[in-house]
């Protein structure tokens, strides 16, 4: 309850003066992001694409693999097929009776089915393998680029971490204390405002007759309140926060 009540006893001339400095503050944070700009939503688009890919990757080599396994039972199914034949022909070799005859005849005509479905199965899957080896390398080739593109734009996106982390954090340092500064209900109005401009600029200064942020004319009377700092100001047009030269002076 203590900070709440320091910062609510503050005048409006300090408030206006705190919220000032935080906005140079965080201007320069929004600048040093800019120069990051979008490198930390590409690097993470990269990773995402880079894990996909690997997961498909992951997937058609499960796949191949089977089909695999289907061949090596297609070639077992033609050796066990070839064998029964060989030991059929060799029994009809030694028939008894009509029946006998029949029987092993009907069995070499089963198997020599069996050994044509599965020449044809294993045909189909050695065209598959074909089909899906193609894939496989389309995939990695592309892998490839994509995890060579992201290299980059990681290392490029480290090197400008490494020249403004410090000052950022520094600058991040800088900006709490000065919210510390700031009345409750201002400071929150100056987040929202900031929120909703593109420039993040939501204290901006006088500038011949006119709102800094929109470049509206202010009526003299209300120029005249914005001098005496005994009111917080704000353009009715933008809704931004209007502080005067004496303020900018003041704290250069």
């Amino acid at each position: 309850m203590a900070k709440k009540t320091r910062k609510n006893s503050s005048s409006v001339e300090d408030q206006l003066k705190a919220l000032h400095k935080l906005q140079v503050i965080d201007t320069k944070i929004d600048k040093i992001r800019i120069i990051r700009g979008e490198l930390p939503l590409e690097v993470s688009d990269l990773e995402d694409v880079v894990a996909g890919l690997n997961k498909r990757l992951e997937k058609f080599e499960q796949e191949l693999e089977q089909i695999n396994d289907d061949i090596a039972a297609n070639k077992n199914t033609i050796s066990l097929a070839s064998s029964a034949i060989e030991k059929y022909e060799e029994q009809l070799k030694n028939i008894k009776n009509n029946r006998e005859f029949t029987s092993l005849t009907k069995e070499v005509e089963y198997q020599n089915l069996e050994i044509q479905i599965a020449e044809k199965k294993k045909s189909q899957n050695e065209a598959n393998i074909l089909h899906k080896q193609e894939i496989i390398n389309a995939c990695k080739e592309e892998m490839k680029d994509r995890e060579e593109e992201l290299k980059m734009k990681s290392d490029e996106l480290n090197e400008i971490i490494a020249e403004t982390e410090k000052e950022e954090k520094l600058l991040l340092t800088d900006s709490a204390k000065a919210e510390k500064v700031v009345n409750d209900r201002l400071l929150v109005g100056y987040k929202r405002i900031r929120s909703k401009v593109i420039n993040g600029l939501a204290v901006v200064s006088v500038e011949r007759s006119a709102c800094g942020g929109c470049f509206s004319q202010i009526p003299p009377q209300r120029q005249l309140d914005i001098k005496m700092h005994k009111q917080v100001i704000f353009c009715e047009h933008c809704g931004r926060v209007m502080i005067d030269s004496d303020i900018l002076e003041s704290q250069e």
